[in-house]
């Protein structure tokens, strides 16, 4: 009876049970949020804003160059770059794990006394033992699973990263492109302060003339007075709030805020190149385009693999170490013929009793895939949730910003009246210094409220997975 090759059969069994896996079969998670968001909105025409490059939503050359600075600069994104070649390079280290490591071996080794001089008196009395050999050492043959569990969580991880680095650039984008809104504002706000307390010097100046004249009380000009005082003390804050939101925004770059970036004249927000609406779809699509999201998936499918590492322990783990080369007490006989040497040696692990080390690796497992399916329905709740308010607020700050506009011409034309009125002696001074402080207190409600209008529009455009997206790689 012929007998068959052992390790053969031994190979094919390997290859018999190199598809086994103990990973759980994935399913995505239902979203657990509307199909629909809030009051059905109308959806304007256009590109859905995650395929819609961020250089052609933010045409404004000024803020694109400061876009571009920010990509190039900024520590956070660089660290999520750097993010991503360390998780690269640990699902390398897991592959790895898949093939044997070959090595070259070298050793050489003398002792005395010489346990063979006993046998053979010509054997000197120093031992002497030279090798080399080539192979591998344990080498785990994967038959459940194992290495491919764990390499297929580290790739999980590493396309989560990745994944992440494109939601940090959005994020960064979106700030950059709202914290260079606000210093517009700023400005424009600071030009309405100037404006603001020319005319209550002015009125300062008329009030203190009548006054001097017995025309008016010291009543109206103390409160001439105080008026001016008040539009000065805001001036220093809006200055104050200027420089702090310029420090903000070159935080966000990585680099001075250059002077042309807010280049302009007086136009203040009025003079930026308008940003396009953009379609905001179902919710069901913010699972696909919204790159937060699919890292939380990432996580998700991680979290899976490593349930079916966590089972694999549980069954016999196979490794192989086998080398082949020369052997010789002789260093100088060392590759010579007769001096050929190998081995091979399998070894099996049978886990049996470990004080439920196994069973509590596999509970952690299964407790670390629902962590993770809760941290991907809330993240695509909290993505529900924000793409709402934005549209919520398209729905309504676009109608805010044109009557806080309307009222702030209104008081424009009420004070020029009630200004009138009191160099002619027909109104009170309390009348135009009431109609001074409605018209400053208009027209900041209204570069407020434009300003939160336009930054709305940026968040839009943000929580739809709008910002990654480029002309070279979109």
């Amino acid at each position: 009876m012929t007998k068959k090759p052992l390790i053969p059969t031994v190979l094919a069994a390997a290859m018999l049970l190199a598809g086994c896996s103990l990973i759980p079969t994935y399913e995505r998670p239902a979203a657990p949020v509307p199909t629909t968001f809030p009051g059905d909105p109308a959806q304007p025409a256009g590109q859905a804003a995650a395929a819609l490059p961020w250089q052609d939503f933010f045409t404004d050359p000024r803020l694109s160059g400061l876009i571009q600075t920010a990509l190039a600069n900024n520590r956070d994104l660089r660290v999520s770059v750097l993010n991503i070649e360390q998780a690269r390079a640990q699902f390398q280290i897991e592959r790895s794990a898949l093939f044997p490591a070959l090595g070259l071996t070298g050793a050489g080794s003398r002792s005395s006394p010489n346990a063979y001089q006993a046998i053979d008196p010509t054997q000197g009395s120093v031992s002497s033992q030279y090798s080399v050999n080539f192979g591998f050492t344990a080498w785990e043959l994967d038959f459940f699973g194992r290495v491919r569990a764990l390499k297929d969580q580290a790739l999980s991880q590493y396309l989560a990263t990745e994944e992440s680095r494109k939601a940090a650039q959005i994020s960064l984008i979106a700030a950059v492109a709202s914290g260079w809104l606000t210093l517009l504002a700023d400005d424009e706000l600071l030009e309405i302060t100037r404006q603001t307390m020319v005319t209550r010097d002015e009125s300062v100046r008329l009030t203190k003339l009548r006054f001097d004249n017995g025309v008016s009380s010291e009543i109206d000009f103390q409160a001439a007075n105080s008026q001016a005082e008040t539009a000065r003390a805001a001036y220093a804050q809006q200055q104050r709030a200027r420089m702090q939101d310029e420090n903000a925004l070159a935080l966000l770059l990585g680099a001075p805020v250059p002077a042309e970036a807010t280049a302009g004249g007086t136009k203040g927000l009025a003079g930026i190149r308008p940003m396009p609406d953009v379609p905001a779809g179902l919710p069901s699509d913010l699972l696909t385009e919204r790159p937060d999201i699919r890292a939380a998936e990432q996580q998700l499918i991680a979290a899976n693999a490593n349930i079916g590492a966590a089972r694999a322990n549980f069954f016999p783990r196979v490794s192989l170490t086998s080398s082949i080369g020369t052997a010789s007490s002789e260093f100088s006989n060392l590759f010579d013929r007769g001096t050929k040497a190998w081995s091979f040696a399998p070894t099996v692990t049978l886990p049996i009793f470990d004080a439920g080390r196994n069973i509590a690796g596999l509970n952690s497992a299964k407790a670390g895939r629902e962590i993770a399916v809760a941290q991907y329905e809330k993240s695509v709740q909290t993505a529900f949730r924000e793409v709402a308010d934005a549209l919520a607020g398209r729905a309504t700050l676009g109608e805010q910003a044109r009557a806080q506009t309307a009222q702030a011409d209104a008081e424009a034309v009420r004070y020029k009246l009630s200004d009138l009125r009191y160099r002619n002696g027909i109104a009170s001074a309390l009348d135009l210094l009431d109609a001074q402080r409605s018209l400053f207190t208009a027209q900041q409600s209204a570069v407020a409220t434009r300003l939160l209008q336009l930054q709305n529009q940026v968040t839009l455009y943000k929580t739809l997975g709008g910002g990654w997206a480029t002309r070279n790689n979109g």
